[in-house]
């Protein structure tokens, strides 16, 4: 009896040993799995992904697609935006929102079940990235024209309702993104700067540097541990920022052309125009680059499905630049579905 149970022991203390060695399971790659072929023409944005019923939205400049994430079938198509810019969605009220930059700016509201338009509320110009936070209830927008924060309830009446006055920024803004505890972060563009709004007291209560990036434009938050990634294109960075002080916590190098960045299941996720897709996460307390994607030129926006685990970037062919903005060829709009393997 004793020599088993010693014997037991011995294996047992060879198997931890042995555990111990054993290297800890690789962070899963990603790729690309499959393009997503819903049609339709123009440039886009900011897209928004709804996991639960597998429906993607996309901002097509003049109008708003929405896109099965399995079969990659046009289910619906939102007309009537002149400079459609982001989506959120309030699945609560069955609403859906739309900031349009164009004209003098407005947001679309829209019901998730029809996709019928509900209304428009009067904003400001140069409206664009739009985001909300139940923590918060609040839906927010921003004006680059207008150097402020837009606000509203997304009880909003769509009919008659207007916004809450807006906040001014003392700059450009860009990204956005709120923690759902009161406090909205604003990239500024033009001041290299992140903007912190109480948005009890709607005031700016604080201005951080992104040094050593520059330009801050992409932003995405990490609420559970109080951590801003911000993009920056001039120079080419993904600083992190504690979201509590300013602090700065991480730089890191990342491709030209940033205007996407999301944070999922412990990774950042940062898409760059140049045509790489730039994913980081914290390995013992510091921020590193895992894993660098070659997506397609001009894949500069994202959509993350963390319950899924899905990557989407819209992606296209240009026609030669003349003047402005290169122009997407007709009929190559796609969107690309990454995955882990």
């Amino acid at each position: 009896m004793k020599t088993i149970r010693n014997s037991a022991v011995t294996l047992l203390a060879v198997f931890m040993f042995c555990a111990v060695l054993r290297p800890l399971p690789a962070q899963p790659s990603w790729s690309i799995a499959k393009t997503l072929n819903p049609g339709g023409e123009g440039g886009w944005d900011y897209l928004t992904v709804d996991a639960e019923n597998h429906r993607l939205f996309v901002a097509r400049s003049t109008h708003t697609q929405v896109v099965d994430t399995e079969t990659g079938a046009l289910l619906a198509d939102i007309p009537g935006q002149l400079e459609a810019h982001g989506i959120v969605l309030v699945p609560r009220l069955n609403r859906g929102f739309i900031s349009d930059g164009g004209g003098s700016g407005s947001i679309f509201i829209f019901d998730l079940k029809t996709y019928a338009v509900l209304g428009k509320l009067a904003a400001l110009p140069d409206i664009d990235a739009i985001t909300y936070e139940p923590g918060d209830d609040l839906v927010l927008t921003a004006s680059g024209e207008g150097n402020a924060l837009v606000t509203f309830r997304p009880e909003v009446d769509p009919i008659g309702g207007v916004i809450d006055p807006p906040i001014k920024l003392g700059g450009s803004p860009e990204s956005l993104r709120s923690n759902g505890r009161g406090k909205a972060f604003i990239n500024l563009e033009d001041k290299n700067a992140v903007a912190v709004v109480d948005l009890k007291t709607r005031k700016v209560i604080a201005r951080w540097s992104v040094a050593p990036g520059g330009h801050p434009v992409a932003m995405a938050i990490d609420a559970s541990t109080h951590r801003l990634f911000i993009g920056t294109r001039n120079p080419q960075k993904l600083i992190v920022i504690n979201s509590d002080n300013g602090f700065i916590e991480a730089s890191l190098p990342i491709a030209a052309g940033v205007d996407g960045a999301a944070f999922a299941n412990g990774q950042v996720f940062v898409s760059c125009a140049q045509g790489e897709l730039i994913i980081a996460g914290n390995k013992s307390g510091k921020f590193e680059i895992e894993q660098t994607v070659t997506t397609r030129k001009g894949s500069r926006t994202l959509a993350v499905d963390a319950a899924n685990q899905r990557v989407y970037l819209p992606a296209a062919d240009f026609l030669p630049v003349t003047t402005g903005w290169p122009k997407v060829k007709s009929g190559t709009f796609g969107i690309l579905v990454l995955r882990t393997f």
